[in-house]
């Protein structure tokens, strides 16, 4: 069967629903034996619990959907019936074509019930990422989160999204503002759509946070997460301004975010720079690992990471015309730029340990 999507305007601020999908709602919305409960999945197929209509479900797990254990048999097997029929319930939207996109692409089905669930394993038990200041984030209306960018392959911008989306109270998603490379991989190029990321270019960016969304930007883009383990934590150059104007222009506030744990996880000792060209990248990096010891050499190391969210920084105090001033744009950038840097050393200099923290 066809998928056949509802395509929403990125403005839409609820959902139009026929009342056929009110009147399965009101069905579901009765009391369920216990040997039916699902503690982790709702019967929409969400993994945070959240039903159709927005109202956040509780389960035993907490709200990030991950579990300590149960005490008996009985408490395993409802988790896994949990996950079977929520499982089911995810496949059984998709085949109906009971989930909507916006202009962007972006899914949020898909992406709560299939895109955040697989980061999580790496979020919660490899990286064990501590999250701080996420309520720095407002509540409502956009924002520009803007963060420093390592590691290689930029998994810290997935784990920052799951930080938002798992420990904002609103549980709020974090749109990416990717490069062109992330849409011109196979494959790679949908599911970044469906997951809510876009093009960093101004319209998209302005269209973002105008409408009200939370978008995070990585400014020392390539020169950030391709630079040399001996460099790490240095930031690079944040380029001129770009994300400033567009914070600007929205009225947002930018949200200075400083990421710790990222450089370690393919610390980079060489760069094969034929063979990058070869293959249109950046760079082809050679790590401890890497290729020496070929997939293998592909799992990350598993260090251990903050992600800590700063004071917003408010944007709509200055006039219009200074969101074109080079020099307006090269203070804030700057000043921004020191937030975090300052931060991370801060943050370096609690930090025991690489790998236990």
């Amino acid at each position: 069967m066809n998928e056949v999507a509802k395509v929403i305007p990125l403005h839409a601020d609820a959902r139009v629903r026929s009342a056929r999908d009110r009147a399965t709602d009101r069905r579901s919305s009765r009391p369920v034996p216990d040997s039916e409960a699902t503690p982790l999945h709702s019967d929409d197929g969400f993994a945070d619990g959240t039903s159709d209509d927005g109202a956040a479900g509780t389960s035993d797990d907490g709200a990030t959907g991950t579990s300590d254990g149960f005490a008996d048999g009985s408490g395993l097997r409802a988790r896994v019936a949990g996950q079977v029929a929520g499982a089911a319930g995810f496949v059984r939207r998709r085949l109906a074509g009971d989930y909507e996109v916006d202009e962007f692409g972006y899914d949020p089905h898909f992406a709560d019930g299939v895109f955040l669930p697989a980061l999580r394993p790496l979020f919660e038990k490899w990286f064990r990422v501590e999250t701080r200041g996420v309520e720095n984030i407002p509540a409502h209306g956009g924002a520009l989160v803007v963060a420093n960018h390592a590691g290689v392959v930029p998994i810290d911008a997935l784990m920052t999204s799951v930080a938002v989306h798992d420990h904002h109270p609103q549980q709020r998603a974090l749109r990416m503002l990717a490069a062109d490379l992330a849409f011109e991989m196979p494959v790679v190029g949908n599911i970044a759509r469906k997951a809510g990321h876009t093009l960093a270019c101004h319209p998209d960016a302005e269209r973002l946070l105008r409408g009200g969304e939370v978008a995070a930007v990585f400014p020392e883009g390539y020169k950030g997460i391709g630079k040399p383990f001996s460099e790490r934590y240095k930031l690079q150059r944040f380029g001129r301004g770009g994300f400033v104007s567009a914070a600007m222009r929205a009225g947002v506030p930018i949200i200075p975010c400083s990421i710790v744990g990222s450089e370690e996880i393919y610390p980079k000792i060489g760069d094969i720079a034929p063979l990058a060209r070869l293959l249109n990248m950046p760079y082809f990096p050679v790590t401890p690992l890497f290729p020496h010891l070929g997939p293998l050499g592909l799992v990350p190391l598993p260090s251990k990471w903050y992600i800590e969210f700063g004071t917003p920084i408010p944007t709509d105090t200055y006039a219009a015309a200074e969101a074109d001033d080079p020099m307006v744009l090269f203070e804030v950038t700057d000043h921004v730029r020191e937030i975090i840097q300052q931060t991370l050393y801060r943050l370096l200099a609690q930090r025991r340990n690489v790998f236990m923290g």
